[in-house]
């Protein structure tokens, strides 16, 4: 399946949006947070500056989000993972809201309470957890709820190559194997859990393989292209849809900065990051598109003008929001 001009625009124009926020967050989360003096040993202050706390960035996975979400509408769910950015983009979630909440203010997504790693938007059917594995059994759920209200609506779960070997990955394919639920499982494989590599973690070459066990339909990508994750979905969206069941994917991306930032990424081989980098996804889906007539060079800077006044603007808001109230502490949270 093809996608149409307009959803192939959408994918090239989406993947600049999420290398542009990213690219930006990784300088704005720097700030307070390295010492004025490296050579003074002070060390690197995870609490300081105006977005505290851990960062994952997805730099180099866009493919993954886009090629997904180009089938999904509105009103089907998407559960993602501690690294959430380029899917809550890909699923429309608001950039200045979901900015707000990163810089802990009162207009974000959840009252600058939850932080980047738990983005939740009711209107958009988005939401994700910082715990490894939690983005399956809720997308369970969003599809057995579909299901039982005879509603031709999709869940996906998106989840990385570590998250394959919690037991939340296995009962959740069982499960929703057994009730055929509508329900689409996306594995991120960028090789690494945290700094351990797959090949090290992994009793299998690809999490694919897995799905045989469960009696469940696959597809594997074997690499960072935003049209071969587009076609891999297509079927896999189309299948639940039509009530035939779950689908497992996985797609061999890359991720290209550190587990979080200020990762040493002493695990990685020199020059690794450079070789992936070589494959960019954004320019490659450029150039597709300018072989079929649809972007030129003027096109393309007007693009990434209006994408980086976009992104500016979101954080800009972001940085003049008010934060919460102190006797609002307690609003919003479980008792």
């Amino acid at each position: 399946m093809s996608p149409s001009a307009e959803k192939l625009l959408w994918m090239y124009e989406t993947m600049i949006v999420i290398r542009e926020y990213e690219e930006t967050m990784a300088k704005v989360y720097l700030e307070g947070k390295l010492p004025p003096n490296i050579q003074k040993g002070l060390a690197f202050d995870i609490g300081s500056g105006p977005v505290p706390g851990e960062m994952h960035l997805a730099a180099g996975q866009e493919p993954v989000a886009v090629g997904v979400c180009a089938h999904l509408r509105r009103e089907d769910t998407v559960v993602g993972t501690h690294r959430p950015h380029h899917f809550a983009i890909a699923k429309g979630v608001p950039l200045p809201a979901m900015t707000a909440e990163m810089f802990g203010k009162a207009d974000g997504l959840c009252h600058g309470k939850g932080g980047h790693m738990h983005l939740f938007d009711v209107a958009h059917h988005f939401s994700c957890s910082g715990i490894i594995g939690a983005s399956l059994p809720p997308a369970c759920g969003a599809a057995l709820a579909a299901k039982k209200r005879g509603q031709d609506l999709v869940a996906v779960a998106f989840f990385g190559d570590g998250a394959a070997n919690q037991g939340s990955f296995h009962e959740s394919l069982n499960l929703a194997a057994i009730w055929r639920l509508p329900v689409v499982f996306v594995c991120e494989d960028n090789k690494y859990a945290i700094s351990v590599e797959k090949s090290d973690s992994t009793s299998v070459a690809w999490n694919t393989d897995r799905a045989a066990a469960y009696d469940m339909a696959s597809a594997l990508v074997d690499r960072n292209d935003a049209l071969a994750v587009y076609e891999a979905a297509a079927a896999a969206v189309a299948r639940a849809r039509a009530g035939q069941g779950p689908t497992l994917i996985e797609v061999k991306t890359d991720r290209y900065l550190g587990h979080f930032q200020g990762d040493p990424e002493t695990y990685r081989p020199k020059g690794e990051v450079a070789g992936l980098r070589a494959h960019d996804p954004i320019p490659a889906l450029g150039a597709h598109l300018r072989s079929l007539g649809l972007l030129d060079d003027a096109a393309d800077a007007a693009l990434r003008a209006r994408v980086a006044d976009t992104v500016a603007q979101a954080y800009a808001h972001a940085r003049a929001g008010a934060y919460p109230r102190a006797e609002d502490a307690l609003l919003h949270v479980f008792h």
